[in-house]
């Protein structure tokens, strides 16, 4: 297989799905991307893959196996369950995985999945896309240490109209676990890394069909209020996280983040960079499946919560 390093010595990626995400993300990602080539697809239809590849390049694998055998790493983009199904056969094969969120689509299989990635050796990342958008790190960056303290309280919602229509809106687990399990741990995942792990939650209610209220608290005494739905007919989306009280550096108090910087083919691109850079010198990367499963306990606390 081929190493990390000049044109002609690049790693093969692979890709497991042809959904509406490979094609309009993974595909021109892996396709423009300087350290890696297209190792191709294996999609459940080969009609389907036939399509990412047309973007991506490489060809299409007639099994999951034949994928494995032809890449240095893979890059999920199926069903939560699907994934957590697949992945210790990829890991045991010593390849390195970029994974969709959530993990799993429940605990138990996400544990079993995390437990198979660090048994494994391989490196993995998690396609947590706002930890690799340019503006999301200067932001997190510039939240002061210290920040998750008693006198810290944030704010955070995401409201989209992606189940209402467009392509996202026939994905069947989508329909049936709404916000919490799509975006819920992009926006879990950035108050943990600004506020420090989350520890608890104080409260969760879920108005049908798709609205999401939550009560987090944090290691180190600060409380997150969380407002999610995919079914509220906005567009664009609104997106927002407010850091209030007790932060201080900048003399106000106050971190908001409301905006990105680069689209997901680009964050996906910068995602290719730290894998790539992460087993050139065998460090684990701050998103990867051990943090995925993090969040995971996350979303499950929050599920029963509501009951």
């Amino acid at each position: 297989m081929g190493a990390v390093g000049g044109e002609n010595s690049r790693m093969r990626i692979g890709l497991l799905g042809a959904g509406p995400w490979a094609r309009k993300v993974h595909g021109p990602a892996i396709a423009a991307h300087p350290r890696w080539s297209a190792g191709g697809v294996w999609a459940r239809r080969p009609a389907a893959a036939a399509e990412v590849v047309a973007v991506s390049g490489g060809p299409v694998h007639a099994s999951v196996d034949d994928l494995i055998d032809a890449c240095d790493a893979v890059a999920f983009a199926v069903p939560p369950a699907v994934q957590a199904e697949l992945l210790e056969r990829v890991v045991n094969a010593g390849k390195h995985v970029v994974l969709e969120k959530p993990l799993a689509a429940d605990l138990p299989a996400a544990e079993r999945a995390a437990a198979a990635v660090a048994a494994s050796g391989v490196r993995s990342a998690t396609m947590l896309t706002l930890r690799f958008d340019p503006a999301i790190r200067a932001w997190l960056d510039a939240v002061p240490a210290g920040a998750g303290g008693p006198g810290t309280t944030a704010t955070a919602r995401w409201l989209s109209g992606a189940l209402l229509g467009g392509p996202f809106a026939a994905s069947s687990w989508r329909a049936e676990h709404g916000a919490l399990l799509d975006v819920g741990p992009h926006v879990v995942d950035l108050l943990d890394a600004a506020l420090g792990p989350v520890v608890d939650v104080d409260h969760a209610h879920r108005d049908e069909p798709d609205l999401w209220r939550i009560g987090l608290v944090h290691d180190g005494g600060a409380r997150s209020s969380v407002v999610l739905s995919l079914r509220v007919p906005v567009d664009p989306t609104e997106f927002e996280v407010a850091l209030v009280g007790g932060l201080g550096a900048d003399g106000r108090g106050r971190y908001v983040l409301d905006r990105r910087q680069a689209d997901a083919v680009a964050c996906f691109g910068a995602l290719l960079d730290d894998l790539a850079d992460a087993i050139g010198s065998g460090a684990d990367l701050p998103v990867d499946a051990a943090r995925a499963l993090h969040l995971q306990r996350v979303i499950d606390r929050i599920v029963r919560a509501v009951g």
